[in-house]
Protein backbone atom coordinates (compact mmCIF):
# COMPACT_ATOMS: atom_id res chain seq x y z
CA UNK A 1 0.00 0.00 0.00
CA UNK A 2 3.42 2.22 0.46
CA UNK A 3 4.22 1.91 -2.75
CA UNK A 4 0.77 2.52 -4.66
CA UNK A 5 0.42 5.85 -2.21
CA UNK A 6 4.41 7.10 -3.79
CA UNK A 7 2.95 6.03 -6.86
CA UNK A 8 -0.01 8.20 -6.74
CA UNK A 9 1.72 11.22 -4.59
CA UNK A 10 4.31 11.19 -7.40
CA UNK A 11 1.48 11.21 -10.33
CA UNK A 12 0.05 14.47 -9.25
CA UNK A 13 3.16 17.12 -8.75
CA UNK A 14 0.85 20.47 -8.36
CA UNK A 15 -0.79 18.87 -4.90
CA UNK A 16 0.34 20.88 -1.70
CA UNK A 17 2.22 19.35 0.85
CA UNK A 18 -0.77 19.42 2.90
CA UNK A 19 -2.70 17.19 0.91
CA UNK A 20 0.39 14.96 0.14
CA UNK A 21 0.45 14.76 4.02
CA UNK A 22 -3.18 13.64 4.74
CA UNK A 23 -3.31 11.51 1.92
CA UNK A 24 -0.18 9.62 3.93
CA UNK A 25 -1.53 9.43 6.72
CA UNK A 26 -4.67 8.13 5.83
CA UNK A 27 -2.63 5.22 3.87
CA UNK A 28 -1.11 4.78 7.34
CA UNK A 29 -4.37 4.65 9.10
CA UNK A 30 -5.68 2.23 6.71
CA UNK A 31 -2.58 -0.29 7.20
CA UNK A 32 -3.16 -0.01 11.04
CA UNK A 33 -7.30 -0.54 10.84
CA UNK A 34 -6.76 -3.50 8.72
CA UNK A 35 -3.76 -5.41 10.84
CA UNK A 36 -6.25 -4.79 14.18
CA UNK A 37 -9.32 -5.74 12.13
CA UNK A 38 -7.30 -8.72 11.04
CA UNK A 39 -6.24 -9.89 14.87
CA UNK A 40 -9.89 -9.56 16.03
CA UNK A 41 -11.67 -10.79 13.65
CA UNK A 42 -9.49 -14.03 13.09
CA UNK A 43 -10.00 -14.77 17.02
CA UNK A 44 -13.98 -14.03 16.83
CA UNK A 45 -14.94 -16.30 13.91
CA UNK A 46 -12.15 -18.99 14.92
CA UNK A 47 -14.37 -19.16 18.52
CA UNK A 48 -16.95 -18.80 16.75
CA UNK A 49 -16.19 -22.13 13.98
CA UNK A 50 -15.21 -23.74 17.01
CA UNK A 51 -18.09 -23.43 19.20
CA UNK A 52 -20.50 -24.12 16.34
CA UNK A 53 -18.24 -27.55 15.77
CA UNK A 54 -18.73 -28.12 19.39
CA UNK A 55 -22.10 -27.80 19.26
CA UNK A 56 -21.79 -30.49 16.06
CA UNK A 57 -20.20 -32.67 18.27
CA UNK A 58 -22.44 -33.05 20.53
CA UNK A 59 -25.47 -33.69 18.25
CA UNK A 60 -23.21 -36.44 16.34
CA UNK A 61 -22.61 -37.75 19.79
CA UNK A 62 -26.83 -37.61 20.92
CA UNK A 63 -27.60 -39.20 17.73
CA UNK A 64 -24.48 -41.86 17.76
CA UNK A 65 -25.62 -43.22 22.04
CA UNK A 66 -29.53 -42.88 20.98
CA UNK A 67 -29.26 -45.83 18.04
CA UNK A 68 -26.79 -47.54 20.82
CA UNK A 69 -29.01 -47.35 23.45
CA UNK A 70 -32.46 -47.81 20.91
CA UNK A 71 -30.33 -51.08 19.74
CA UNK A 72 -29.11 -52.10 22.90
CA UNK A 73 -32.39 -53.33 23.79
CA UNK A 74 -33.83 -55.44 21.10
CA UNK A 75 -31.40 -58.20 22.28
CA UNK A 76 -33.51 -58.40 25.10
CA UNK A 77 -36.61 -58.38 23.38
CA UNK A 78 -36.03 -60.92 21.05
CA UNK A 79 -34.31 -63.31 23.42
CA UNK A 80 -37.65 -64.18 25.34
CA UNK A 81 -39.49 -63.68 21.91
CA UNK A 82 -41.32 -66.95 22.71
CA UNK A 83 -41.35 -68.39 18.59
CA UNK A 84 -37.42 -67.93 18.52
CA UNK A 85 -36.88 -70.08 22.27
CA UNK A 86 -39.62 -72.70 20.93
CA UNK A 87 -37.43 -72.95 17.53
CA UNK A 88 -33.97 -73.34 19.03
CA UNK A 89 -35.31 -76.08 21.71
CA UNK A 90 -37.35 -77.95 18.87
CA UNK A 91 -34.78 -77.40 16.17
CA UNK A 92 -37.03 -76.46 13.47
CA UNK A 93 -36.16 -73.16 11.68
CA UNK A 94 -38.25 -73.09 8.51
CA UNK A 95 -40.19 -70.05 9.22
CA UNK A 96 -37.48 -68.40 11.53
CA UNK A 97 -35.24 -66.01 9.32
CA UNK A 98 -38.64 -64.73 7.37
CA UNK A 99 -39.94 -64.02 11.26
CA UNK A 100 -36.48 -62.09 11.56
CA UNK A 101 -36.60 -60.56 8.55
CA UNK A 102 -39.86 -58.69 9.63
CA UNK A 103 -38.62 -57.64 12.36
CA UNK A 104 -36.20 -56.17 11.31
CA UNK A 105 -38.38 -53.94 8.68
CA UNK A 106 -40.47 -53.09 12.29
CA UNK A 107 -36.84 -52.10 14.96
CA UNK A 108 -34.48 -50.69 12.05
CA UNK A 109 -31.53 -52.64 12.49
CA UNK A 110 -28.74 -54.01 10.39
CA UNK A 111 -29.35 -57.55 10.95
CA UNK A 112 -30.50 -60.09 13.25
CA UNK A 113 -29.23 -63.76 13.11
CA UNK A 114 -30.16 -66.48 15.57
CA UNK A 115 -27.32 -68.84 16.39
CA UNK A 116 -27.95 -72.38 18.03
CA UNK A 117 -25.84 -73.60 21.12
CA UNK A 118 -23.34 -74.72 18.68
CA UNK A 119 -22.22 -71.95 17.02
CA UNK A 120 -24.57 -72.71 13.49
CA UNK A 121 -26.04 -69.62 12.06
CA UNK A 122 -30.10 -70.91 12.07
CA UNK A 123 -32.01 -67.93 10.77
CA UNK A 124 -30.60 -64.30 9.99
CA UNK A 125 -32.26 -61.38 7.29
CA UNK A 126 -29.03 -61.93 5.34
CA UNK A 127 -30.05 -65.58 3.63
CA UNK A 128 -26.08 -65.48 2.74
CA UNK A 129 -25.05 -66.51 6.27
CA UNK A 130 -27.07 -69.28 7.12
CA UNK A 131 -25.27 -72.05 8.18
CA UNK A 132 -22.09 -70.32 9.13
CA UNK A 133 -20.45 -70.95 12.05
CA UNK A 134 -19.79 -68.59 14.64
CA UNK A 135 -18.72 -70.89 17.51
CA UNK A 136 -15.32 -69.51 17.61
CA UNK A 137 -16.35 -65.58 17.59
CA UNK A 138 -16.06 -63.11 20.22
CA UNK A 139 -19.65 -61.71 20.98
CA UNK A 140 -20.75 -65.96 20.39
CA UNK A 141 -18.59 -67.08 23.62
CA UNK A 142 -19.06 -64.18 25.62
CA UNK A 143 -22.94 -63.92 25.08
CA UNK A 144 -23.01 -67.91 26.51
CA UNK A 145 -20.80 -66.45 29.26
CA UNK A 146 -22.50 -63.48 30.38
CA UNK A 147 -25.75 -64.38 30.15
CA UNK A 148 -26.48 -60.68 29.12
CA UNK A 149 -26.05 -58.50 26.42
CA UNK A 150 -22.79 -58.28 25.51
CA UNK A 151 -21.42 -55.30 23.07
CA UNK A 152 -18.47 -56.49 20.66
CA UNK A 153 -17.14 -54.60 17.64
CA UNK A 154 -15.68 -56.83 14.82
CA UNK A 155 -13.42 -55.59 12.19
CA UNK A 156 -14.54 -56.35 8.68
CA UNK A 157 -11.79 -57.67 5.75
CA UNK A 158 -13.01 -54.89 4.05
CA UNK A 159 -11.70 -52.15 6.55
CA UNK A 160 -14.75 -51.45 8.54
CA UNK A 161 -15.93 -52.94 11.27
CA UNK A 162 -19.14 -54.61 12.42
CA UNK A 163 -21.14 -53.43 15.93
CA UNK A 164 -23.02 -56.21 17.49
CA UNK A 165 -25.10 -56.85 20.29
CA UNK A 166 -25.60 -60.31 21.57
CA UNK A 167 -27.17 -62.14 24.49
CA UNK A 168 -28.20 -65.88 25.11
CA UNK A 169 -31.17 -67.39 24.93
CA UNK A 170 -32.20 -69.37 27.65
CA UNK A 171 -34.89 -72.63 27.64
CA UNK A 172 -35.78 -73.90 31.31
CA UNK A 173 -32.95 -72.51 32.89
CA UNK A 174 -29.75 -73.62 29.97
CA UNK A 175 -28.54 -72.08 26.86
CA UNK A 176 -30.02 -72.71 23.66
CA UNK A 177 -28.91 -70.23 21.49
CA UNK A 178 -27.47 -66.76 21.05
CA UNK A 179 -29.50 -63.96 19.28
CA UNK A 180 -26.92 -61.27 17.50
CA UNK A 181 -28.13 -57.74 16.31
CA UNK A 182 -26.37 -55.64 14.38
CA UNK A 183 -26.21 -51.54 15.36
CA UNK A 184 -26.10 -49.70 11.68
CA UNK A 185 -23.99 -46.81 12.75
CA UNK A 186 -22.46 -46.86 9.19
CA UNK A 187 -25.39 -44.41 8.49
CA UNK A 188 -23.85 -41.94 10.35
CA UNK A 189 -20.93 -42.42 8.71
CA UNK A 190 -22.66 -41.78 5.76
CA UNK A 191 -23.95 -39.12 6.73
CA UNK A 192 -20.94 -37.40 7.87
CA UNK A 193 -19.30 -37.64 4.74
CA UNK A 194 -21.56 -35.29 3.29
CA UNK A 195 -20.19 -32.57 5.38
CA UNK A 196 -17.40 -30.36 4.95
CA UNK A 197 -15.61 -31.46 8.46
CA UNK A 198 -13.65 -34.86 8.89
CA UNK A 199 -15.18 -36.82 11.69
CA UNK A 200 -13.71 -39.86 13.36
CA UNK A 201 -14.85 -42.27 16.45
CA UNK A 202 -12.41 -43.97 18.34
CA UNK A 203 -12.82 -46.86 21.27
CA UNK A 204 -11.54 -47.02 24.59
CA UNK A 205 -8.23 -48.47 23.30
CA UNK A 206 -7.55 -45.67 20.99
CA UNK A 207 -8.48 -47.50 17.46
CA UNK A 208 -10.57 -45.41 14.75
CA UNK A 209 -14.02 -47.38 14.90
CA UNK A 210 -15.71 -44.70 12.18
CA UNK A 211 -14.35 -42.71 10.38
CA UNK A 212 -15.68 -39.91 7.07
CA UNK A 213 -12.01 -41.19 5.77
CA UNK A 214 -11.94 -44.59 5.03
CA UNK A 215 -8.04 -44.89 5.44
CA UNK A 216 -8.61 -44.12 8.90
CA UNK A 217 -10.56 -47.09 10.28
CA UNK A 218 -8.72 -49.47 12.40
CA UNK A 219 -5.76 -46.79 13.00
CA UNK A 220 -5.00 -45.07 15.76
CA UNK A 221 -5.92 -41.05 15.56
CA UNK A 222 -1.87 -40.23 15.24
CA UNK A 223 -1.11 -42.95 13.05
CA UNK A 224 -4.41 -41.90 10.77
CA UNK A 225 -3.63 -38.22 10.94
CA UNK A 226 -0.01 -39.39 9.88
CA UNK A 227 -1.29 -40.99 6.90
CA UNK A 228 -1.56 -37.51 5.37
CA UNK A 229 1.42 -35.59 4.85
CA UNK A 230 1.23 -31.87 5.24
CA UNK A 231 2.18 -29.19 2.83
CA UNK A 232 5.25 -28.99 1.43
CA UNK A 233 7.63 -26.30 2.15
CA UNK A 234 6.41 -24.28 -1.28
CA UNK A 235 2.60 -25.08 -0.17
CA UNK A 236 3.26 -24.02 3.06
CA UNK A 237 4.85 -20.56 1.93
CA UNK A 238 2.27 -19.89 -0.30
CA UNK A 239 -0.30 -20.74 2.36
CA UNK A 240 1.43 -18.24 5.34
CA UNK A 241 0.81 -15.86 2.70
CA UNK A 242 -2.89 -15.93 3.06
CA UNK A 243 -3.44 -17.22 6.53
CA UNK A 244 -0.52 -14.94 8.32
CA UNK A 245 -2.27 -13.73 10.81
CA UNK A 246 -3.31 -17.05 11.96
CA UNK A 247 -2.29 -19.54 14.92
CA UNK A 248 -0.40 -22.92 14.27
CA UNK A 249 -3.48 -25.62 13.05
CA UNK A 250 -4.54 -28.30 15.38
CA UNK A 251 -3.37 -30.63 12.65
CA UNK A 252 -3.30 -31.41 8.75
CA UNK A 253 -6.32 -33.29 6.70
CA UNK A 254 -5.43 -33.94 3.25
CA UNK A 255 -2.91 -31.05 3.47
CA UNK A 256 -5.31 -28.52 4.76
CA UNK A 257 -4.95 -26.88 8.27
CA UNK A 258 -7.79 -27.92 10.70
CA UNK A 259 -9.05 -26.94 14.27
CA UNK A 260 -9.24 -30.25 16.36
CA UNK A 261 -12.56 -30.61 17.80
CA UNK A 262 -12.99 -33.39 20.91
CA UNK A 263 -15.53 -35.10 23.08
CA UNK A 264 -16.41 -37.57 25.14
CA UNK A 265 -18.90 -40.33 24.01
CA UNK A 266 -20.70 -41.74 26.99
CA UNK A 267 -20.45 -45.64 25.68
CA UNK A 268 -17.35 -47.92 26.55
CA UNK A 269 -15.03 -45.19 27.05
CA UNK A 270 -14.88 -44.10 22.93
CA UNK A 271 -14.65 -40.55 21.71
CA UNK A 272 -15.66 -38.44 18.96
CA UNK A 273 -13.36 -35.61 17.17
CA UNK A 274 -14.24 -33.42 14.73
CA UNK A 275 -11.28 -31.53 12.36
CA UNK A 276 -12.81 -28.08 10.77
CA UNK A 277 -10.71 -26.26 8.14
CA UNK A 278 -9.58 -22.57 8.62
CA UNK A 279 -10.99 -21.56 4.89
CA UNK A 280 -14.24 -20.77 6.56
CA UNK A 281 -12.85 -18.30 8.95
CA UNK A 282 -10.59 -17.17 6.21
CA UNK A 283 -13.07 -16.62 3.93
CA UNK A 284 -15.20 -14.31 6.77
CA UNK A 285 -12.07 -12.36 7.73
CA UNK A 286 -11.03 -11.65 3.68
CA UNK A 287 -14.36 -10.77 3.20
CA UNK A 288 -14.47 -8.02 5.74
CA UNK A 289 -11.14 -7.07 5.23
CA UNK A 290 -11.62 -6.31 1.41
CA UNK A 291 -14.83 -4.33 2.47
CA UNK A 292 -12.63 -2.43 4.34
CA UNK A 293 -10.24 -1.84 1.94
CA UNK A 294 -12.47 -1.24 -0.13
CA UNK A 295 -13.46 1.66 1.55
CA UNK A 296 -10.34 2.96 2.33
CA UNK A 297 -9.85 3.20 -1.54
CA UNK A 298 -13.23 4.94 -2.31
CA UNK A 299 -12.75 7.63 0.12
CA UNK A 300 -9.12 7.92 -1.22
CA UNK A 301 -10.48 7.95 -4.59
CA UNK A 302 -12.74 10.65 -3.74
CA UNK A 303 -10.20 12.48 -2.55
CA UNK A 304 -7.98 12.29 -5.16
CA UNK A 305 -11.38 13.37 -6.82
CA UNK A 306 -12.03 16.42 -5.14
CA UNK A 307 -7.66 17.59 -5.34
CA UNK A 308 -7.54 17.04 -9.10
CA UNK A 309 -9.42 17.52 -12.29
CA UNK A 310 -11.66 14.75 -13.98
CA UNK A 311 -12.08 16.95 -17.15
CA UNK A 312 -9.68 14.92 -19.40
CA UNK A 313 -10.50 11.83 -18.08
CA UNK A 314 -14.57 12.76 -19.10
CA UNK A 315 -13.15 13.51 -22.66
CA UNK A 316 -11.45 10.48 -23.10
CA UNK A 317 -14.69 8.49 -22.03
CA UNK A 318 -16.77 10.30 -24.18
CA UNK A 319 -14.60 9.37 -26.93
CA UNK A 320 -14.57 6.06 -25.96
CA UNK A 321 -18.65 5.92 -26.21
CA UNK A 322 -18.57 7.28 -29.11
CA UNK A 323 -16.35 4.58 -30.92
CA UNK A 324 -18.18 2.36 -29.71
CA UNK A 325 -21.64 3.67 -30.64
CA UNK A 326 -20.36 3.90 -34.59
CA UNK A 327 -18.79 -0.06 -34.04
CA UNK A 328 -21.88 -0.77 -32.40
CA UNK A 329 -23.83 0.84 -35.41
CA UNK A 330 -22.22 -0.42 -38.46
CA UNK A 331 -22.42 -3.82 -36.69
CA UNK A 332 -25.73 -3.08 -36.71
CA UNK A 333 -26.26 -2.25 -40.35
CA UNK A 334 -24.28 -5.17 -41.60
CA UNK A 335 -26.67 -7.43 -39.61
CA UNK A 336 -29.43 -5.88 -41.64
CA UNK A 337 -27.79 -6.13 -44.57
CA UNK A 338 -27.22 -10.17 -43.76
CA UNK A 339 -30.40 -10.27 -42.77
CA UNK A 340 -32.30 -8.77 -46.02
CA UNK A 341 -29.64 -11.39 -47.93
CA UNK A 342 -30.81 -14.46 -45.77
CA UNK A 343 -34.47 -13.40 -46.58
CA UNK A 344 -33.85 -13.30 -50.27
CA UNK A 345 -32.02 -16.31 -50.08
CA UNK A 346 -34.94 -18.42 -48.48
CA UNK A 347 -37.27 -16.67 -50.74
CA UNK A 348 -35.21 -18.47 -53.80
CA UNK A 349 -35.15 -21.66 -51.77
CA UNK A 350 -38.56 -21.87 -51.38
CA UNK A 351 -39.36 -21.39 -55.04
CA UNK A 352 -36.94 -23.86 -55.76
CA UNK A 353 -37.96 -26.29 -53.39
CA UNK A 354 -41.89 -25.77 -54.80
CA UNK A 355 -41.05 -26.34 -58.22
CA UNK A 356 -38.56 -29.82 -57.17
CA UNK A 357 -41.67 -31.31 -55.24
CA UNK A 358 -43.84 -30.43 -58.44
CA UNK A 359 -41.36 -32.45 -60.41
CA UNK A 360 -40.79 -35.29 -58.10
CA UNK A 361 -44.66 -35.82 -57.77
CA UNK A 362 -44.68 -36.03 -61.86
CA UNK A 363 -42.14 -38.48 -61.90
CA UNK A 364 -43.67 -40.55 -59.27
CA UNK A 365 -47.07 -41.11 -61.19
CA UNK A 366 -45.33 -41.45 -64.40
CA UNK A 367 -43.38 -44.36 -62.71
CA UNK A 368 -46.21 -45.66 -60.80
CA UNK A 369 -48.42 -45.55 -64.18
CA UNK A 370 -46.00 -47.23 -66.02
CA UNK A 371 -44.94 -49.76 -63.14
CA UNK A 372 -49.11 -50.87 -62.38
CA UNK A 373 -49.43 -51.24 -66.48
CA UNK A 374 -46.63 -53.21 -67.03
CA UNK A 375 -47.88 -56.59 -65.57
CA UNK A 376 -51.36 -56.19 -67.71
CA UNK A 377 -49.25 -55.65 -71.00
CA UNK A 378 -47.09 -58.82 -70.21
CA UNK A 379 -49.84 -61.07 -69.76
CA UNK A 380 -51.79 -59.78 -73.32
CA UNK A 381 -48.20 -60.35 -74.48
CA UNK A 382 -48.76 -64.05 -73.53
CA UNK A 383 -52.08 -64.40 -74.34
CA UNK A 384 -51.57 -62.52 -78.14
CA UNK A 385 -48.98 -65.33 -78.33
CA UNK A 386 -51.01 -68.15 -77.42
CA UNK A 387 -54.17 -66.83 -79.25
CA UNK A 388 -51.60 -66.72 -82.47
CA UNK A 389 -50.33 -70.44 -82.33
CA UNK A 390 -54.05 -71.69 -81.53
CA UNK A 391 -55.22 -69.98 -84.68
CA UNK A 392 -52.53 -71.48 -86.41
CA UNK A 393 -53.49 -75.02 -85.34
CA UNK A 394 -57.33 -74.25 -86.19
CA UNK A 395 -58.64 -74.08 -82.55
CA UNK A 396 -60.53 -71.16 -82.78
CA UNK A 397 -62.27 -71.45 -79.36
CA UNK A 398 -59.52 -71.81 -77.40
CA UNK A 399 -57.99 -68.52 -78.93
CA UNK A 400 -61.80 -66.62 -78.36
CA UNK A 401 -60.90 -67.36 -74.80
CA UNK A 402 -57.22 -65.97 -74.77
CA UNK A 403 -59.04 -62.91 -76.56
CA UNK A 404 -61.55 -62.42 -73.96
CA UNK A 405 -58.53 -62.62 -70.97
CA UNK A 406 -56.84 -60.08 -73.17
CA UNK A 407 -60.31 -57.97 -73.14
CA UNK A 408 -60.43 -58.49 -69.19
CA UNK A 409 -56.83 -56.77 -69.25
CA UNK A 410 -57.83 -53.74 -70.88
CA UNK A 411 -60.43 -53.39 -68.88
CA UNK A 412 -58.81 -53.63 -65.86
CA UNK A 413 -55.51 -51.13 -67.49
CA UNK A 414 -58.83 -49.24 -67.79
CA UNK A 415 -59.45 -49.16 -63.98
CA UNK A 416 -55.97 -48.59 -62.86
CA UNK A 417 -55.46 -45.07 -64.96
CA UNK A 418 -58.85 -44.16 -63.54
CA UNK A 419 -57.71 -45.42 -60.15
CA UNK A 420 -54.18 -43.62 -60.31
CA UNK A 421 -56.05 -40.85 -61.61
CA UNK A 422 -57.74 -40.54 -57.91
CA UNK A 423 -54.94 -41.22 -55.99
CA UNK A 424 -54.93 -37.77 -54.76
CA UNK A 425 -58.60 -37.61 -53.62
CA UNK A 426 -57.97 -41.16 -51.59
CA UNK A 427 -62.00 -41.44 -52.45
CA UNK A 428 -64.02 -44.85 -51.22
CA UNK A 429 -66.61 -44.48 -53.71
CA UNK A 430 -65.56 -48.09 -55.33
CA UNK A 431 -65.67 -49.78 -52.00
CA UNK A 432 -67.57 -52.66 -51.94
CA UNK A 433 -67.17 -56.46 -49.72
CA UNK A 434 -64.82 -58.55 -51.70
CA UNK A 435 -63.80 -62.06 -50.83
CA UNK A 436 -60.22 -62.61 -50.18
CA UNK A 437 -60.54 -65.86 -51.37
CA UNK A 438 -61.50 -64.31 -55.03
CA UNK A 439 -59.06 -62.15 -55.10
CA UNK A 440 -56.44 -64.64 -54.32
CA UNK A 441 -57.27 -66.74 -57.07
CA UNK A 442 -58.17 -63.81 -59.88
CA UNK A 443 -53.91 -62.91 -58.62
CA UNK A 444 -52.81 -66.01 -59.50
CA UNK A 445 -54.81 -66.47 -62.51
CA UNK A 446 -53.26 -62.83 -63.89
CA UNK A 447 -49.87 -64.33 -62.51
CA UNK A 448 -50.83 -67.65 -64.61
CA UNK A 449 -47.94 -66.75 -67.36
CA UNK A 450 -44.92 -65.82 -64.88
CA UNK A 451 -45.35 -69.08 -63.11
CA UNK A 452 -45.97 -71.17 -66.12
CA UNK A 453 -42.79 -70.23 -67.50
CA UNK A 454 -40.66 -71.65 -63.76
CA UNK A 455 -41.20 -74.34 -62.06
CA UNK A 456 -42.74 -72.90 -58.56
CA UNK A 457 -43.96 -74.76 -56.15
CA UNK A 458 -47.25 -72.85 -54.82
CA UNK A 459 -48.74 -74.03 -51.53
CA UNK A 460 -52.14 -72.42 -50.32
CA UNK A 461 -53.63 -72.31 -47.12
CA UNK A 462 -57.40 -70.74 -48.01
CA UNK A 463 -60.27 -71.36 -45.65
CA UNK A 464 -63.56 -73.16 -46.75
CA UNK A 465 -65.55 -70.12 -45.56
CA UNK A 466 -65.93 -66.55 -46.87
CA UNK A 467 -63.40 -63.67 -45.94
CA UNK A 468 -65.16 -60.64 -46.35
CA UNK A 469 -63.92 -57.11 -46.32
CA UNK A 470 -64.37 -53.61 -47.96
CA UNK A 471 -62.05 -52.78 -50.31
CA UNK A 472 -61.57 -52.00 -54.10
CA UNK A 473 -61.28 -55.19 -55.99
CA UNK A 474 -58.99 -53.92 -58.41
CA UNK A 475 -56.66 -52.15 -55.99
CA UNK A 476 -56.53 -55.39 -53.54
CA UNK A 477 -55.80 -57.47 -56.72
CA UNK A 478 -53.02 -55.47 -57.51
CA UNK A 479 -51.38 -55.50 -53.81
CA UNK A 480 -51.91 -59.24 -54.25
CA UNK A 481 -50.05 -59.24 -57.75
CA UNK A 482 -47.26 -56.95 -56.64
CA UNK A 483 -46.81 -59.57 -53.59
CA UNK A 484 -46.52 -62.55 -55.37
CA UNK A 485 -44.52 -61.35 -58.06
CA UNK A 486 -41.98 -60.02 -55.50
CA UNK A 487 -41.89 -63.53 -54.47
CA UNK A 488 -41.16 -64.70 -57.51
CA UNK A 489 -38.24 -62.33 -58.40
CA UNK A 490 -37.14 -63.69 -54.91
CA UNK A 491 -36.61 -67.40 -55.34
CA UNK A 492 -35.43 -66.72 -59.31
CA UNK A 493 -31.58 -68.12 -58.21
CA UNK A 494 -33.56 -70.47 -55.54
CA UNK A 495 -33.31 -74.12 -55.84
CA UNK A 496 -36.50 -75.70 -55.27
CA UNK A 497 -38.23 -72.37 -55.19
CA UNK A 498 -41.64 -72.52 -53.17
CA UNK A 499 -43.99 -69.80 -52.24
CA UNK A 500 -46.81 -70.19 -49.61
CA UNK A 501 -49.81 -68.22 -49.58
CA UNK A 502 -52.04 -68.16 -46.09
CA UNK A 503 -54.92 -66.66 -46.04
CA UNK A 504 -56.90 -66.57 -42.26
CA UNK A 505 -59.69 -64.89 -40.77
CA UNK A 506 -59.60 -63.92 -36.96
CA UNK A 507 -59.91 -60.51 -34.91
CA UNK A 508 -58.71 -59.23 -38.88
CA UNK A 509 -58.05 -60.55 -42.54
CA UNK A 510 -54.77 -61.85 -42.66
CA UNK A 511 -53.15 -63.12 -45.89
CA UNK A 512 -49.53 -64.03 -45.79
CA UNK A 513 -46.95 -64.74 -48.57
CA UNK A 514 -43.85 -66.63 -47.36
CA UNK A 515 -40.88 -67.18 -50.17
CA UNK A 516 -37.92 -69.12 -49.60
CA UNK A 517 -35.32 -66.19 -51.07
CA UNK A 518 -32.65 -65.12 -49.77
CA UNK A 519 -34.60 -62.57 -47.18
CA UNK A 520 -34.51 -58.72 -46.76
CA UNK A 521 -31.41 -57.22 -46.30
CA UNK A 522 -32.80 -53.30 -45.56
CA UNK A 523 -35.70 -53.70 -43.93
CA UNK A 524 -36.27 -49.72 -42.52
CA UNK A 525 -35.90 -48.67 -46.38
CA UNK A 526 -38.38 -51.26 -47.97
CA UNK A 527 -41.39 -49.70 -48.70
CA UNK A 528 -40.10 -46.27 -49.54
CA UNK A 529 -40.59 -45.26 -52.97
CA UNK A 530 -37.73 -45.93 -55.71
CA UNK A 531 -36.13 -48.07 -53.49
CA UNK A 532 -35.21 -51.44 -54.95
CA UNK A 533 -32.77 -54.35 -54.51
CA UNK A 534 -32.87 -55.35 -58.20
CA UNK A 535 -30.71 -54.71 -61.41
CA UNK A 536 -31.46 -51.81 -63.48
CA UNK A 537 -34.27 -52.60 -65.83
CA UNK A 538 -36.09 -55.22 -63.59
CA UNK A 539 -38.52 -52.60 -61.75
CA UNK A 540 -38.36 -49.10 -60.22
CA UNK A 541 -39.11 -49.62 -56.56
CA UNK A 542 -42.42 -48.63 -56.68
CA UNK A 543 -44.71 -51.45 -56.21
CA UNK A 544 -44.59 -52.19 -52.57
CA UNK A 545 -44.28 -48.26 -52.08
CA UNK A 546 -48.14 -48.46 -53.79
CA UNK A 547 -49.05 -51.65 -52.01
CA UNK A 548 -48.46 -50.38 -48.96
CA UNK A 549 -50.37 -46.73 -49.74
CA UNK A 550 -53.45 -48.84 -51.03
CA UNK A 551 -53.36 -51.05 -47.72
CA UNK A 552 -53.32 -47.65 -45.67
CA UNK A 553 -56.02 -46.50 -47.51
CA UNK A 554 -58.19 -49.51 -47.14
CA UNK A 555 -58.13 -49.44 -43.56
CA UNK A 556 -55.17 -51.73 -43.06
CA UNK A 557 -51.41 -52.31 -42.73
CA UNK A 558 -48.89 -54.04 -44.75
CA UNK A 559 -45.72 -55.23 -43.15
CA UNK A 560 -42.80 -57.55 -43.86
CA UNK A 561 -39.68 -59.40 -41.94
CA UNK A 562 -37.65 -62.38 -42.54
CA UNK A 563 -38.42 -65.89 -41.90
CA UNK A 564 -37.04 -67.44 -39.11
CA UNK A 565 -36.02 -70.71 -41.39
CA UNK A 566 -34.92 -68.31 -44.20
CA UNK A 567 -36.62 -65.86 -47.21
CA UNK A 568 -38.98 -62.82 -46.62
CA UNK A 569 -42.88 -62.73 -44.96
CA UNK A 570 -45.15 -60.09 -46.16
CA UNK A 571 -48.07 -59.82 -44.33
CA UNK A 572 -51.64 -57.76 -45.41
CA UNK A 573 -53.83 -56.93 -42.20
CA UNK A 574 -57.13 -55.69 -43.17
CA UNK A 575 -60.63 -55.04 -41.01
CA UNK A 576 -62.69 -58.11 -41.76
CA UNK A 577 -66.56 -57.17 -41.55
CA UNK A 578 -68.54 -58.04 -38.95
CA UNK A 579 -71.36 -60.74 -40.55
CA UNK A 580 -68.40 -62.45 -42.54
CA UNK A 581 -66.59 -62.65 -38.82
CA UNK A 582 -69.56 -63.95 -37.11
CA UNK A 583 -70.04 -66.73 -39.60
CA UNK A 584 -66.67 -67.27 -39.09
CA UNK A 585 -66.87 -67.48 -35.33
CA UNK A 586 -70.20 -69.93 -35.96
CA UNK A 587 -68.28 -72.50 -37.80
CA UNK A 588 -65.50 -72.40 -35.83
CA UNK A 589 -67.58 -73.00 -33.17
Amino acid sequence: MATNSTSLTTSAPGLPWRAKLAVALLILLAVAIVLVSNRLLTDRYTADTRSRAEVRLALYTGNLMAELQRTSVVPLLLARDPDLVRALAEGNFSSTSAKLIALQGQIAVASIRLVDQDGRVVGATNRHVLGTNTRNETYFVEAQRAKETVFTAVRRDTGGFDFLYSRAVMAEGKVVGVIVVSVDLMKYERAWSGLQDAVLVTDSEGTVVLSTEPRWRGQTMEDALALRDPPSAIARALQATTDWAQDPPDAYVRGEAVMKTEARVPFRGWKMATFTAYGSVREQVNGILALEIMGFAILMAFTFYLLSRRAWSRSLSFQRESAELRMLNARLQREIAEREKVQKDLEVAELTLAQSSKLAALGEMSAAVSHELNQPLAAMKTYLAGARLLLQRKRPDEALSSFQRIDDLIERMGAITRQLKSYARKGGEAFEEVDLRACVSSALAMMEPQLKARVVKISRGIPRQPVLVMADRIRLEQVIINLLRNALDATKDVKGPQIDILLSAGETATLTVRDNGHGITDLDNLFEPFYTTKRPGEGVGLGLAISSGIVTDLGGRLTARNGEGGGAVFEMQLPILGPGHGNKQEAAE
